[in-house]
């Protein structure tokens, strides 16, 4: 049997399965973070973005090594964005659930801390320094802009998958002490 079919004994009660809003936030956090994703695939692609081809060779390594390390980017933070999915999902389990919630709640708080100092970045230094003026910062802003909601969500999903197994936990030390 696999572990998520096999049954649990009647004593340890099932977790809840999470509410919709939680399960709402966790897809959520995955579509923030594909606007952006598809910018940088844009980017090494060879489309304008706001980047002349001089900065594209010299800052980004584009075309060449840069193009790996773009897409490789994307990818990774889109696989980022999809772990959250677990924290929600009824079916698999790769960690325990205390483990699972400490990941969880580190990655919500390194989030938060890197957004912090990301948002002081941008507005204290020149951040756009190769980018274009005008339409390329504005798209700019508005593909990167969904990724500042994703701290939010990824703490109210850890908040929602602790809380469930907390309860979960307290329900199992109980049936241990009543069997006592």
């Amino acid at each position: 049997m696999t572990t998520a079919s096999s049954p649990l004994p009647s004593s340890v009660p099932a977790p809840e399965p999470a509410p919709a809003w939680a399960r709402r936030a966790a897809h959520a956090i995955a579509l923030c973070a594909v606007p952006s994703g598809l910018w940088r695939i844009a980017m090494a692609s060879g489309v304008y973005v706001g980047y002349g081809d001089q900065v594209l060779r010299e800052v980004y390594g584009i075309p060449g090594w840069g193009i790996a390390y773009v897409v490789g980017l994307s990818v990774l933070a889109e696989l980022a964005a999809l772990a959250p999915l677990l924290l929600v999902s009824d079916r698999w389990r790769p960690l325990s659930p205390r483990v699972l919630a400490g990941l969880a709640w580190t990655a919500s708080g390194t989030l938060v801390l890197g957004t912090l100092w990301q948002l002081v970045v941008l507005f204290t230094v020149e951040s756009h320094t190769y980018l274009a003026s005008g339409t390329a910062q504005t798209v700019w802003g508005f593909v990167f802009a969904p990724l500042l909601a994703i701290p939010a969500l990824m703490t109210a999903v850890t908040w929602s998958y602790a809380k469930r197994h907390r309860a979960r936990g307290e329900a199992r030390s109980g049936s241990v002490i009543a069997r006592r």
